[in-house]
């Protein structure tokens, strides 16, 4: 049931949600755009699953893994982040949808009154292409992006922050998250986290105390 991990917090719970593989099953499109771009453009010779192993943090912080610090400008790494965005929204908006279950979920959180946020490494731009397409803006108090931080995941900023705007104890926050170094960002924060199997098996995990359940879609919770 939707209650069973929230019957120990307090009255001022809250959901922090991940966005992509979390809400929405994407990530194999951002991999496609990033092997397009990274290979076919800037020459890196990157195998599909190298290139799967660099989707964390920041997209400048990708360009940096890559290539080096002095490869590229910070004005040169904005244009070719929104080259690859632009990719990416093309290829998945046929298919954009939330994850099984997520609709009626959000919804009946929403019904009791369950503060929510997202908190992501992914920029504004793609953030509103998802929340405004789907029409789902209004159930979010606070939205973190890659715009807002100084430091992504696995650094605690983005869930810390999310926790501060909604004006919630970091520990009665449950994070929804899909990657190793976003539930060790949950775990630096002091949260706990169900985590999304759409992009990881379960030993991907298996080194994080704060995991509370895995779920393969949110029909679980019913």
């Amino acid at each position: 049931m939707i209650t069973e991990y929230t019957t120990n917090m307090k009255k001022e719970g809250a959901y922090i949600f991940d966005l992509n593989g979390t809400m929405i099953n994407d990530m194999e499109f951002h991999i496609d755009a990033w092997f397009g771009i990274l290979n076919d453009e800037l020459s890196a010779g990157l195998t599909r699953e190298a290139v799967k192993q660099h989707m964390y943090g920041k997209n400048s912080e990708l360009l940096i893994r890559v290539f080096g610090p002095d490869r590229f400008t910070q004005a040169e790494m904005e244009e070719i982040s929104l080259e690859k965005e632009r990719h990416y929204q093309q290829a998945f908006f046929p298919h954009l949808q939330l994850i099984t279950g997520l609709p009626r979920f959000l919804q009946q959180a929403a019904d009791r009154n369950m503060p929510m946020a997202i908190a992501s490494a992914a920029i504004s731009f793609n953030i509103d292409f998802v929340i405004d397409n789907l029409q789902i803006r209004h159930y979010f108090q606070a939205i973190v992006s890659a715009d807002d931080v100084t430091r992504s995941k696995p650094d605690p900023e983005t869930f810390l922050k999310a926790a501060r705007l909604l004006n919630v104890q970091p520990d009665h926050c449950i994070v929804f998250e899909d990657a190793p170094r976003g539930v060790e960002a949950a775990n630096n924060a002091g949260m706990q986290c169900v985590v999304l199997t759409t992009m990881h098996g379960k030993d991907a995990f298996s080194q994080y105390p704060n995991v509370l359940d895995y779920i393969a879609d949110y029909n679980n919770f019913f």
